[in-house]
């Protein structure tokens, strides 16, 4: 077996940081999860790079900080002329993987999103951004609007062959004139249902991954992301779930919505975990669960009416917060980190397990020591951001400067939710992080 770890990176689209089977608060099932979380880390603070998924994806891809990372919103793809972690695990020979690494990866990259052209096999370009194999494909929107007629990649030309596109086509039609109320089943099948079809795709690749180098998978799955597309199986067991917190600050959702919106997300949200569980399976029956280094997180979050806002974009916990569980060789289980902590130190922590020196130039820092248990932190702050805003978050205050409006501070401790600016009273606290 290769002396490097293998890498699973688990890394679906808009997961916000209390969906799991580990917080009571929340009815929602997810066992193979909670079975990582108990012999790994789990950060309870993990925060992206930004709450937009190629801005996000970007600054991961090149371990850069959102100001840093070339790609400031969706409608930018990424930089070819600047390298990615995937292309210094492929490329960069060590002691323990002198052949480099096998990369791999499928499933919603978002790192040319603006071309909303994938090629039929999904690999237009996955060489360039540093892959071995894989398959890239389409968003639940993007899908939509490149495809309905003709594919562009890989996910509708599967349903166009299988005579299941218009099908599609006209659910998210209907999807999109119903607006978020709209919690009906998908006319798929299960085998069809997008999450299904590109974790099948993500098993093969596993498959006939080489036995005499380590590899590195990273599977993007496209859910939770709305719309609230959910097959009838998983249909019927969500409408088992009851009892969701309401959300923060939200007077005109009401009870009926807030609880049948977050029954088709918590539906997503198991039927994911189901499918984490066949590709840890996989990796034990090829003998090398121990010598995996598995990672779950997410690009950003979900706003599920919390504010009175949906999906991301924003600077409050529900978009910016994501789940983070890090489990594998040379980690120190059974633990829970509550320091803030930046998903964006995940590029950096890959190369340390494949040991690959980290460039110069980075911001990304190694988890390593946190995972190790030498500490329960690498930073005192951390950062995210979008275009008009940039947020600073530390163990208490969290401080959003805004071009377009006041700036605000909120005090975490004492007003999780978010509720109150408090930055009147509390300017040196802002001047401490402005300056961070």
């Amino acid at each position: 077996m290769p002396a490097s770890p293998n890498i699973l990176f688990l890394f679906p689209d808009q997961w916000r940081y209390d969906w799991l089977g580990t917080n009571p608060r929340v009815p929602v099932r997810t066992p193979n999860l909670d079975r990582l979380a108990s012999g790994g880390v789990s950060f309870r603070q993990a925060i992206c790079p930004s709450p937009l998924c190629a801005p996000c994806r970007a600054a991961l891809a090149a371990g850069r900080e959102y100001d840093r990372c070339g790609v400031p919103s969706n409608g930018q793809n990424y930089p070819l002329e600047q390298t990615t972690f995937y292309t210094l695990l492929r490329d960069t020979p060590t002691p323990g993987a002198p052949e480099g690494y096998h990369v791999m990866g499928c499933g919603k990259f978002d790192l040319a999103k603006p071309l909303l052209d994938w090629g039929l096999d999904g690999m237009r370009l996955l060489r360039e951004w540093g892959f071995s194999d894989g398959v890239d494909n389409e968003g639940k929107w993007d899908g939509i609007i490149s495809g309905a007629q003709s594919p562009k990649g890989p996910y509708l030309k599967y349903l166009h062959d299988r005579d299941l596109a218009h099908l599609h086509v006209a659910d998210f039609a209907r999807r999109k004139q119903a607006g978020k109320a709209a919690t009906f089943p998908t006319p798929l099948p299960d085998e069809a249902y997008c999450d299904n079809w590109l974790s099948d795709v993500g098993l093969a690749l596993l498959r006939r991954a080489p036995r005499h180098k380590p590899w590195f998978l990273q599977v993007n799955f496209t859910g939770p992301h709305d719309p609230w597309d959910i097959t009838e199986s998983m249909e019927r067991a969500a409408r088992e779930l009851h009892g969701f917190p309401p959300a923060i600050a939200n007077e005109n959702l009401s009870p009926e919505q807030n609880e049948s919106v977050r029954q088709n997300y918590s539906a997503m949200v198991e039927n994911i975990d189901r499918r984490i569980g066949e590709f840890l399976r996989l990796v034990e029956e090829r003998g090398e669960l121990d010598h995996t280094l598995v990672v779950f997180s997410s690009d950003h979050g979900e706003m599920l009416g919390d504010h009175a806002g949906w999906g991301k974009n924003t600077f409050y916990q529900s978009s910016v917060g994501v789940p983070l569980i890090v489990r594998g060789p040379d980690v120190t289980g059974g633990r829970v980190i509550e320091a803030p902590t930046a998903v964006l130190d995940l590029a950096a922590t890959f190369l340390d397990f494949a040991g690959i020196p980290r460039p110069a130039d980075w911001d990304a820092r190694t988890l390593r020591p946190v995972l190790r248990g030498e500490t329960d932190r690498i930073r005192d702050v951390v950062r995210s951001g979008l275009q008009n805003w940039r947020m600073t978050m530390d163990d208490r205050w969290k401080l959003v400067r805004r071009t377009n409006g006041e700036d605000l501070l909120f005090d975490r401790t004492a007003d999780p939710d978010e509720c109150h600016n408090v930055l009147p009273d509390h300017p040196e606290a802002a001047a401490a992080l402005a300056e961070a």
